[in-house]
This record gives structure tokens, sequence and C-alpha cells, in this order.
């Protein structure tokens, strides 16, 4: 049952209620109004359509944070045959806001991984509204690592405001989690497939949306910082997070038209909150084929490839200079210009281009001069605990140093040793003390080292 109603919906409940009560009326007095009521309903449906058909930024993000929208745990026990959820991180921690476990397919075993959120206050406190700790998301590399051992393809399931920014989450830190996760997830050697069910959120979001293939829900949302943080940040009160949400460009279609998301799964009419059932085949559906058609044949070099490629074509750029907030002149300036070149050949629109290109050019190459013989400056090792107390540096270097010289002093005079005797073979010569040298080579050693035996024998 739908328990909380956007603003926008008002409207399509009211229709829905006089429905329901044309119909209660026309029962209790055996009255026949089913051409009426067909007729209402078709208008609800009409005007259901309309409205989520027009829907604003500001109104997809509230549809995203609905209560009544399907979690993680909703979706994973009604596409799947069989969820087993898996606990812990292995260091004594086990994160609620987020779920991991196995679960089958068609047959075809997968890690499902997912941020989940509450029904209600009690619910929402226990799994922290969604927003993972450090120890959640070290929990959800302990089964990608799992998964990518036996061969689980992993299927992410992305709802997070954001990972959790509180004092305890940073002293444990929540920074070097999320950092760590996304380095593994690139290594990882079977397929990930990512969908983003409610709102995803910054980092906490991307720490385990880094896949293959990337599908969004129709009303759901990807930001990479929450239209409130966003007005806060740029005009210092939140009554411009509308304005924020607008210009973050976080709709399903404006991410897909950007490549940032590969695929949309369509809702329901009226939004997965109006009808959960409606939703969970679609996201099956769309996730099988994705799979099977996509990297089930690939090999695990291909599926860490293809994920690697995927991210590096992110991204829309134009590399010409231009001042700031005059992009659209400088664009039709540079489609009129009649253009110029560099000394190295290199096209710009005017001549003053030309030589600002080639001007940076110029300190790049001085830059990089100047970085010659810099490179123990550059790429200082860092020094064991042990060795920064006082005069313990100064002496390991002495004795290294001294070692450095004897190894020197040694080799020397094996090489003096040996011009010696090739110039007494040359002469026919037997040593100055009486003894000849030969290879070790009939030694127990075998080292190829010179001993002197008695020229006598």
């Amino acid at each position: 049952m739908n328990t909380h109603v956007l603003d926008f919906e008002k409207p399509l409940v009211e229709l829905d209620n006089r429905i329901k009560e044309v119909r209660k009326v026309a029962e209790e007095n055996g009255v026949d109004v089913s051409g009426q009521i067909r007729e209402l309903e078709d208008r609800a449906k009409q005007l259901r359509r309309d409205t989520y058909s027009r829907l604003t930024p500001v109104q997809r993000l509230q549809v995203a944070r609905h209560p009544n929208r399907p979690t993680f745990l909703d979706i994973a026990l009604n596409i799947s045959d069989k969820f087993v959820e898996l606990h812990g991180d292995r260091a004594g921690l086990d994160d609620p806001a987020m779920v991991c476990g196995l679960a089958s397919m068609d047959g075809i075993s997968f890690m499902f991984i997912g941020h989940q959120k509450g029904r209600n206050t009690k619910e929402n406190i226990y799994r922290n509204f969604g927003m993972p700790q450090p120890n959640g998301y070290r929990k959800a590399l302990r089964f990608m690592k799992h998964a990518d051992h036996f061969g689980f393809p992993i299927i992410t399931f992305v709802d997070t405001p954001g990972a959790y920014a509180g004092k305890n989450a940073e002293e444990l830190g929540q920074g070097e989690a999320i950092a760590v996760n996304l380095r593994e997830m690139f290594g990882l050697r079977v397929p990930i497939i990512s969908v983003v069910i409610g709102e995803g959120g910054s980092g906490g979001a991307l720490a385990i949306g880094c896949s293959n293939w990337n599908l969004i829900m129709e009303h759901s949302v990807y930001y990479v910082a929450s239209p409130e943080a966003c007005a806060a940040i740029l005009w210092k009160s939140r009554d411009k997070a509308a304005t924020a949400t607008e210009a973050l460009r976080i709709t399903s279609t404006e991410l897909l038209q950007f490549k940032v998301m590969d695929d949309v799964i369509p809702e329901p009419l009226g939004g997965a909150h109006s009808d959960p059932m409606g939703c969970f085949p679609a996201i099956k559906d769309a996730i099988m084929d994705i799979y099977k058609n996509k990297y089930a044949k690939l090999s695990g070099e291909e599926i860490r490839l293809d994920r690697y490629a995927k991210f590096r074509k992110l991204g829309q750029w134009e590399e010409f200079l231009v001042r700031g907030g005059q992009w659209r002149e400088a664009r039709e300036a540079r489609a009129n210009a009649e253009g110029a070149y560099t000394k190295l050949g290199t096209w710009a629109p005017t001549e003053t281009d030309a030589e600002v290109i080639e001007m940076m050019a110029d300190k790049d190459e001085e830059w990089e001069e100047s970085l010659k013989g810099k490179g123990e400056w550059l790429n200082r090792p860092a020094q064991p605990p042990g060795l920064l107390r006082t005069g313990i540096m100064e002496a390991s270097v002495a004795a290294i140093e001294l070692r450095r010289q004897q190894q020197e002093s040694a080799q020397s005079n094996v090489a003096e040793r040996r011009e010696a005797q090739a110039a007494q073979e040359q002469q026919g010569l037997p040593s100055g003390n009486g003894a000849a040298y030969v290879e070790h080579a009939e030694s127990k050693d075998r080292n190829g080292a010179f001993v002197e035996v008695d020229s006598k024998q």
C-alpha cells in the first residue's frame, strides 16, 4: 500500500479514491456502472502516464527516495531462485547497510552485493539509512574476491545517498576503504553488472559501481554529490537544491545520453513504488540478458580489459583554449576561423592560439629538462621506522658504503690478477712466486675463481 504520497501524485490518488468510492456505492446499491468505472480508470491511467512522462529532475529525485520503493533485499528475494546472505568483513565487524550474499538465477550462481535502506525509523537507524561505514566496503570487497576466486559473476545494487561521513567512519578509514575497492574492482576477472535501484550518491555508490555494465532504473538518480550538498557548497544555502538538481544532470535519461549509464530498466506506470511486483521481472531480464549475451563467454582477461575500456571512454571534452564561460562563442569562432598552425603542425583557430600552444609546449619541455637527475628526489622510498631514530640512518649508510667499497676493491684485485695471468701465459712464463694459476673448475666449489698450485707438481 502506498502510505506516502508525493505532491505531484495527489491528483492521481484522488482519482483512484474516487474510482473506489464509485465501485463501492455501485456494489451496495446493486447498480451496474462498469462503463463509468472503465472510463474513470482510462482517465486515471492516461493522467498517470502524462504525469510520469513529464517529471522534472526534482520530482524524479523524490521518486528515487520514495519510502515505498523496493529495496535491495526486496529485489534479491524476488528475482532469485535462492538467496543466502553472508556476513562479516573478517575483521570483527558486519555493516547492516551493506548486504552481500550468494544467489541463483536460472541455474547460474551470482554474488549479490547492495546497499540496504530501511522501511521505517527503526529499520533506517539499524541500516544507517543505507550509508555504509568502512567495514561495509571491506565486507563487500571480501565477497568480491570470494566471487572472483570461484568464478561467480557479481551483481551490485546501488541505493545510497553516500558513504557515512561521521567521525567514527573517518577514524576507521572511510576514504581508504573506498579507494581500495575502486582499485581492486578493476582487477577482478569476473563480470560485474551494477544496477542503480534508487539513488546513487558519490564515492559511496562508486565503491561498488566500477562495473562492466551499468544499469539504472527509469526513475533512479546517480550523482557525484547530493543536490543539497551541492547547493550548500556553491550557494551556501540548501534553498538552491532544486537548481542544483537540474544542473547536476542526475536523471536516467541524461546519464544514458552522457554514457555514464549503459541501459535503462523501465519501471511500471507510476513508478516502482506503486507496483513493486511489476518491476522485479524487468530487473531480472535485464541482468540475465546482459550477462548471457555479453559476458558469459568472455575470458577473465577480456572481462578485465572491457571494464578498463569502459571507464577510459567516459567524459566529453574539446581541446581548445576558451575564456571562462564563453564556450559557445569560442566554438562558433572556432568553426568560422581560417586557422593557423604551430611549428610542429598542430592546428589552432588563430595565430595567438598557436603561439600560446607553442609556449605551453616549451614550458613542458623546460619542466621535463629540469627534472633530469632528480629521480632520487622524486622516488624517495619510505624508510623503515627504526631508521628514523637519531644516528641509526647515518650508521646504516656508512655500513652500506663500507661494504660497497670492499666489494669494489675485491673485484679490482681479481681483475688485476686475471690480467697478470693472461700476460704471463702469452710470454710462456711461470708466476713470480714459483706457482701457476689455474681456474677453479676442478675444485668442489666450481665458482670460476682462481687458486694457486705448486708449479713443480
